[in-house]
């Protein structure tokens, strides 16, 4: 995936680079490349951020407390 936004940031910055003003070619990469790929990177990565969170918060939690009655420290 990321060699496809690589592309996409190659393409956009020859565009940019064939606009009259320094200016139309700064604003070309930013809302033709760096924003909508920012965008589009973000929700793809959303599913993996979910995952990872919920691992995270599985290995933080405490273990499982035994029955009352079996415990020999109450």
């Amino acid at each position: 995936m990321y060699i496809i936004a690589i592309a996409w940031l190659y393409v956009v910055l020859l565009m940019s680079l064939t606009e009259a003003s320094w200016v139309a070619g700064v604003a070309t990469f930013f809302f033709y490349g760096v924003f909508p790929l920012s965008v589009l990177l973000y929700l793809i990565g959303t599913p993996q951020r979910r995952r990872n969170r919920q691992r995270r918060e599985a290995s933080e939690a405490p273990p499982p407390r035994s029955r009352p009655g079996l415990d020999p420290d109450q």
